[in-house]
């Protein structure tokens, strides 16, 4: 946020300053703020709220244009949202300033302090559009005062599932306008019309959940018309434009001057992707002219990540037109990492993952079994220690089919030495839907656990993530003494069982009395760590009977200590005096 500083008396400039640091704000004279009063996103002043609200009453217009004001005395003990607390954002800004001074700020919007939906600000948070014949504020007020709230949703975003998650207890879920007959308030999430009944105040928000793709004569002559034909097409059928969040079509059409009419974003597929889409609709025709049987279904399908289609083609003078839903619901793979044990490390998104499965398969072997605790009730939980991949994946296939969520819990983050590469040519081959939420893995948790830093100005600024060679063979270029010829930190997973060979080669380039540590079950319960040189590796690893679950970190940088003040002193110092601005 672009802010002004407006410090009343020489008191309160140790605020200002601390005010200063946390928004990086510029200071204005209080005669000046009338003059500058749009040339800020927020204004906060340090000093008599009397003051404060004399100096920006003159100028006040409109909550939607007014900046964000917060006023702090020059104590710094009482930070309060004046004006455009939800839409100018002086709630949030009120709430950060606080926590920089280390008080509670001063809140007086009712649905802040009820923990309510801030409805007028929703749209602006989820990138929805808003359609509602009645004022804002009836609907705020009916809101905040606990009036009986049908909700309705009929897509889903993210903002659908946080609506989902924090639904206030006055507030009904539904699935068709009809059940909301005893209800005072209507929300709808949906992009598609909706007949209202009359005597329920309604506010409907628009995600931008659909793909149009359109197909395109060779420079028609009514190409500016032909949005708004669209438009009407759409809403003939009960969609709102609105949601349109992309358009797409056919690469041969890049330089068609339609492009040029469309506001949202458009995407470009080749003849060849768009003819491995299957649609209802081919034809011949289309395909003799451009190589494929379909344009508008088959790109709106791809732009849509392989949703479903919601409006089939519809033929105009000069185009034709599909619309496809994003592919967001339904069913859906999830690849989480699980971090390196400790259930707390688990990201919020893999938490939120796992509380919403209908099945969680998990590395049983790997992955410690509280990391599932959380799963809803009625959920699948199977270790996949066991089972073959090929049970594995028909396991999850099964669940898909069905129309469930399922998440695929690995070690660590799944990317790094993972088994899913298998699973995902597996999951391409049979049109799966699914992605991957990353974890923290072993090696960032044995920097944490060593209380070592793995980076040194001036000793290594290189990490290694590798392996020992065993039964599965190392690429020639990758052998560990090549690799060893940096001295970087090297955290060398999956090789306990081989460690004489590992310590070995490790010896080739590293001297003997280099820093290393044997970590098993890091963050585990049971987490064991055990420090010494190079030429003892082999000896801590047999003598402690540890596993394949033992991560070990070889360099310099494990314990290191000494000379780091002068070494970050002399390098930000370097920096500096080449005037170095990315900093």
């Amino acid at each position: 946020m672009r802010t002004a500083i407006i410090t009343i008396s020489d008191g309160g400039r140790h605020v200002a300053d601390i005010v200063s640091q946390e928004t990086q704000g510029q200071a204005l004279d209080r005669a000046d703020v009338a003059a500058r009063w749009h040339d800020f996103d927020a204004l906060v002043f340090i000093g008599a709220m009397g003051i404060c609200v004399r100096t920006i009453a003159p100028c006040l217009e409109d909550k939607h244009t007014d900046p964000a004001v917060v006023c702090i005395d020059s104590t710094g003990r009482h930070v309060v949202a004046v004006v455009s607390g939800h839409v100018g954002g002086a709630n949030a800004l009120a709430t950060r300033l606080a926590a920089a001074l280390g008080v509670e700020p001063v809140v007086t919007t009712q649905s802040d302090n009820q923990q309510l939906w801030a409805l007028d600000t929703l749209a602006q948070r989820f990138g929805w559009a808003v359609a509602t014949d009645v004022a804002m504020n009836k609907v705020i007020f009916d809101f905040v005062n606990r009036r009986p709230t049908a909700l309705l949703i009929d897509a889903h975003d993210a903002g659908t599932d946080y609506l989902r998650q924090t639904m206030p207890d006055h507030v009904r879920l539904i699935h068709d306008v009809s059940e909301a007959a005893d209800c005072r308030l209507l929300i709808i999430v949906s992009p598609y019309v909706h007949a209202i009944p009359g005597h329920l105040t309604t506010i409907q928000f628009i995600p931008r959940v659909l793909t149009a793709g359109f197909g395109l004569a060779h420079r028609p002559d009514d190409y500016r018309d032909i949005v708004s034909q669209m438009h009407d097409e759409l809403r003939r059928h009960g969609i709102l434009p609105a949601a349109i969040r992309e358009w797409c079509t056919i690469d041969v059409k890049a330089d068609e001057p339609f492009i040029g009419e469309l506001h949202e974003p458009v995407r470009f597929f080749t003849a060849d992707e768009l003819a491995g889409v299957d649609v209802p609709t081919p034809s011949a025709s289309v395909e003799r002219h451009v190589g494929t049987p379909s344009v508008s279904e088959a790109a709106a399908i791809l732009g849509s990540n392989g949703g479903r289609l919601v409006l089939n083609k519809m033929k105009g003078r000069n185009w034709t037109l599909a619309v496809a839903e994003e592919a967001a619901g339904g069913p859906f793979i999830d690849i989480v990492g699980a971090g390196p044990g400790d259930p707390d490390l688990i990201s919020v998104r893999g938490r939120r993952l796992l509380e919403q499965a209908d099945l969680i398969l998990y590395a049983g072997s790997l992955v410690p079994r509280e990391l599932t605790d959380c799963h809803k009730p009625g959920a699948t939980v199977r270790s996949s220690a066991a089972m073959a991949l090929e049970e594995q994946c028909q396991l999850m296939k099964t669940f898909y089919d069905q129309g469930k969520r399922i998440v695929r819990l690995h070690t660590g983050d799944p990317c790094i030495f993972g088994a899913i590469q298998e699973q995902m040519a597996f999951f391409d081959r049979e049109g799966m839907r699914y992605r991957i939420t990353p974890g923290i893995s072993s090696f960032l948790a044995a920097a944490a656990e060593l209380r070592s830093q793995f980076t040194i100005p001036e000793r290594t600024q290189t990490i290694i993530l590798t392996r020992g060679e065993g039964r599965t063979p190392m690429p020639e270029r990758e052998k560990l003494h090549l690799l060893a010829r940096s001295r970087s930190t090297m955290c060398i997973f999956l090789s306990a069982a081989i460690v004489d060979d590992v310590q070995r080669e490790l010896l080739e380039e590293y001297p003997e009395s280099t820093p290393v540590a044997a970590c098993y079950h890091l963050t585990w319960p049971d987490q064991r760590i055990y420090r010494g040189q190079l030429k003892d590796l082999s000896r801590i690893v047999r003598d402690n009977h540890l596993t394949l679950t033992t991560m070990l970190v070889v360099g310099d940088a494990i314990d290191n200590r000494q000379g780091l003040s002068e070494l970050y002193n002399r390098h930000f110092t370097h920096l500096f005096r080449k005037g170095d601005d990315t900093l």
